[in-house]
């Protein structure tokens, strides 16, 4: 494949993605998406992605396989075998970015020591993905989203005020993650373009969690504010939540600014009260705005709650299942889902005017191009 069939502004580079599961990969696939050649290493037995979750019936390449690993080429190397690991040296002699997750100082051992793989390719860059990051007393600790959402304090966070702490029911870390990855990679490739001068970028789970923490941080530090779970609120934006209409449907409906909120307790039946006129007295009396907007919900029919919410101008809809949100009208006309070699996938991120990306295949096949790559190394010699 090669740059052919690829489009988009990151045509002419090359990725060499020896990252494996999700959160690594996934940086490779939003490259792949916007014309990067992403050549996938796999050991002989294969990603353990390839086994990850679902499967269609009489295929043995997982949904996530085809969906983490979409655009990129496929090559099986033995890294055990010093003739198979200079294949790879080859090909990093020649890539704009190595993506590896491997425990820090595995790189290393395997003979792929960053410095020397710099000094062979200057202008490379590598993008290193842990747990914990390359240093510190936590780097040699396995490192699973699950560990991170713990103590980034995100588990803490998540659940009903009378329950325990939950963990999110998708590969949040890992997603979140990726997307840090590819714009701390781009901005190591910008660099590297300008100075031809590569470097080393070290990302780790429980940081990229930590970025989206807003303010707690500084709450605790400057107020010594701990936020406790609160199901679906949120101090700041308050009422927020998710309440059930009399016909059984959910509805999710925030009121984050100000003008929003009067508008909102104004059609609640809560105008005039001076418990909800401001945003401390509704942090302080929350529990009875609450109250008043889960009761005037739970009286009403969710289309009626939905098409007097939205009148007010604020902020409501029905909290979706994944069927519904892939058959909403808004979702079609935005193509935000599509099909690649059969498989219904997210579309891509960005939506760009002049450059536009393009998802060429599904993940391919275990070591599906491991010849076409090995005879353009030798065409080059």
């Amino acid at each position: 494949m090669g740059n052919r069939d690829r489009q988009g502004p990151l045509v002419g580079i090359k990725v060499i993605d020896l990252a494996t599961v999700v959160a690594g990969p996934g940086v490779a696939k939003y490259f792949a998406d916007y014309g990067a050649d992403v050549i996938k290493i796999e050991r002989p037995s294969g990603d353990s992605t390839r086994s990850m979750g679902w499967t269609r019936p009489g295929e043995t390449d997982s949904l996530w396989w085809k969906l983490v690993n979409r655009g990129k080429r496929s090559v099986v190397l033995d890294l055990k075998q010093q003739s198979e690991l200079e294949i790879l040296l080859e090909l990093i002699s020649t890539a704009d970015l190595l993506i590896e997750n491997m425990r820090p100082g595995k790189l290393e051992h395997l003979g792929l020591d960053p410095d020397e793989l710099i000094k062979r390719n200057p202008k490379l860059v590598i993008l290193r993905v842990s747990g914990f990051g390359q240093t510190g007393p936590y780097a040699q600790k396995p490192g699973f989203a699950t560990i991170a959402e713990a103590l980034s304090g995100l588990s803490g966070l998540l659940g009903e005020p009378d329950g325990g702490p939950l963990l999110p029911p998708i590969a949040l870390t890992d997603e979140v993650t990726a997307l840090v990855g590819s714009f701390s990679a781009m901005m190591a490739i910008f660099h590297a373009k300008q100075t031809g001068q590569g470097q080393v970028v070290d990302i780790d789970l429980v940081d990229s969690v930590l970025q989206i923490m807003g303010p707690l941080p500084a709450a605790w530090d400057s107020l010594g504010y701990l936020q406790p779970r609160l199901g679906s609120s949120i101090p700041y934006s308050i009422p927020r939540g998710t309440y059930q209409c009399s016909d059984g449907v959910w509805v999710a409906l925030s009121a984050s600014a100000e003008s929003v909120a009067g508008r909102l307790i104004e059609t609640l039946g809560g105008g005039g009260d001076p418990r909800f006129q401001s945003f401390q007295a509704r942090f302080e009396n929350r529990d009875a705005l609450e109250e008043l907007t889960q009761n005037w919900i739970g009286s009403r029919p969710s289309q009626e709650v939905i098409r007097i919410i939205e009148a007010a101008d604020a902020a409501i809809a029905p909290v979706y299942n994944m069927q519904q949100v892939i058959e909403d009208p808004h979702f079609i006309a935005r193509e935000s889902f599509t099909h690649v070699d059969g498989i219904l996938m997210q579309n891509l991120v960005a939506r760009m005017s002049k450059t536009p990306g393009k998802i060429t295949s599904a993940g391919p096949k275990l070591g599906e191009h491991t010849a076409e790559i090995v005879s353009e190394i030798n065409d080059k010699k």
